[in-house]
């Protein structure tokens, strides 16, 4: 049987009344447990200092509390994506919430540092699976133009702003709780998500159960791996040191491989006609180069607001608040209304240029700067500009996906923003550590210029933040094609698991 007539019969088109009549239930579900494996990015981050005081571990090991987390979600995303489509997504999903909940409780009750980093990595795995398996559910459940784009926006609002919310309820939790509920926190949220994916999700596996590429998994897995860890490095370790550029190079050849395997592979994990569409191929780019530059904001803005100007955890996180807002209602009107008139090509690269314009205005910050005059205006630019990118991106990644690569379409997306954030948080932070150390050599090192080099060194992070933005304009502008996107009815379509 050939590929066209497998897709005619697995990916025949669902009427409209076809479509699950609990189905905002479902987005409802599936939003949930997004939020919490988007959010743990970030709510961990302000408490690391007060679990550092507790569990007494150095400086150089606070990054490995982030990097366990980062190792195995990256490395392992696509064989999770890959599991959806071979085991069924509401199996997956289910096994990865509960287990993202169990290694959430083991980490939180760690009474030292390496069961600590052990949790953390065990939330890494089980995102891996629960992250690719809900966006394919949200692919396949929604398959109306107009719901699919409501639901996109919002699924995507909850994308951009989990890691402003995580910063918030970590602020919150942290300052009157203890670090420790940043990580039981996510036994609340898998409640629910467990519930309402038991009652709500159908049940049924694939109707065409591909077989799992084991070379190309194993191929793909460890090349980022190498990646992750050997940017992790980079701020520890430097530059030059062979366990920063050597496991660069080698994720690099590893992945070159990988690309060269799935041509010649019979059931390929990461087939390349999931990536060879040109708004998808333009929208996986784009997803990666937001996650690149957004660190700009989560990360620098965080130590300016508590460090320079002495805001607590809890302000810190109402500070981004408005941020959030406006992404909400760019990607309610960037999904709903934008994108079907006038398609990704002008709408994107707008609102690259407007995060790389927020980006810009965070460059004049001072150690006496008021936040409503001085930050607010860039948040707020910010915020609008991600709203106008990350939905329509997300959609567009999963667009006319035929139901056998759905979970491993939704994995590369999910792949793609965690290597982005990996790569721009190792970037980021070496280049800003660089510039501080310049700053104070050049000018002596009172308090008075430590400050300033500290300022100094966050510019220098924003400007390159800005310099990613401006390249995602750049590429978003090339590669998306012209027009508006419109669905045909008789494109095959994803059914609903």
């Amino acid at each position: 049987m050939t590929q066209t007539s497998i897709d005619a019969r697995v990916d025949t088109p669902p009427r409209a009344a076809d479509a699950p009549a609990h189905r905002w239930w479902v987005l409802a579900v599936i939003g949930l447990a997004q939020l919490m494996v988007v959010l743990d990015a970030t709510v961990v981050n302000i408490a690391l200092p007060s679990a550092q005081h507790a569990l007494g571990f150095s400086d150089n090991d606070r990054q490995w509390v982030v990097t366990a987390y980062s190792l195995a979600f990256g490395s392992l995303l696509l064989l999770g994506g890959r599991l959806a489509d071979l085991v069924g997504r509401k199996v997956v999903f289910l096994v990865g919430v509960g287990g993202f909940a169990a290694a959430s409780a083991l980490a939180g009750a760690a009474g030292n540092f390496e069961v600590l980093v052990a949790g953390r990595a065990l939330q890494g795995l089980f995102g891996a699976m629960l992250a690719p398996a809900a966006l394919s559910l949200l692919n396949t459940t929604f398959t109306d133009a107009k719901e699919r784009a409501k639901a996109f926006g919002i699924f995507g609002a909850i994308a951009g702003a989990g890691g402003g919310i995580g910063l918030l309820l970590g602020g919150l939790l942290t300052e009157h709780l203890s670090w420790r509920w940043t990580l039981y926190v996510n036994l609340f949220f898998a409640v629910f998500a467990l519930a309402g994916g038991l009652a709500l999700l159908k049940r049924g596996a694939p109707a065409n159960r591909p077989k799992l590429d084991l070379p190309g998994t194993l191929l793909v897995s460890a090349g980022l791996f190498g990646l992750v860890y050997g940017f992790s490095n980079a701020e520890s370790k430097h530059w030059s040191s062979p366990q920063t550029w050597g496991f660069l190079l080698a994720g690099g050849l590893l992945l070159a491989l990988f690309g060269w395997w799935q041509t010649r592979a019979e059931h390929p994990l990461l087939p390349l006609r999931v990536l060879l569409d040109r708004n998808r191929g333009a929208s996986f780019l784009v997803v990666a180069i937001s996650g690149a530059g957004m660190f700009g904001v989560f990360l620098f803005l965080t130590y300016y607001l508590q460090v320079s100007l002495h805001y607590s955890p809890v302000s810190t996180g109402l500070a981004f608040l408005p941020m959030i807002g406006a992404l909400i209602v760019t990607a309610q009107l960037s999904t709903i209304v934008l994108i079907p008139r006038f398609g990704p090509k002008p709408v994107v690269p707008l609102g690259m240029a407007m995060a790389a314009g927020g980006m810009v205005l965070l460059t004049g910050l001072g150690l006496h700067s008021g936040y409503a005059a001085n930050v607010l205006p860039a948040l707020l630019l910010t915020g609008l500009g991600l709203g106008l990118v990350l939905p329509p991106a997300m959609s567009l990644a999963t667009d006319r996906i035929g139901a056998q690569d759905a979970g491993v379409a939704s994995a590369a997306v999910n792949t793609m923003q965690q290597i982005g954030g990996s790569i721009g948080t190792a970037l980021l932070n070496t280049l800003a550590a660089s510039a501080a150390t310049a700053y104070a050599t050049s000018h002596g090192r009172t308090p008075e210029v430590l400050a300033q080099a500290q300022l100094h060194s966050y510019a220098t992070a924003y400007w390159w933040s800005a310099g990613f933005f401006a390249a995602g304009m750049v590429v978003a502008g090339v590669l998306y094609r012209r027009g508006r996107v419109t669905v045909d009815p008789d494109a095959p379509v994803a059914v609903h698991m």
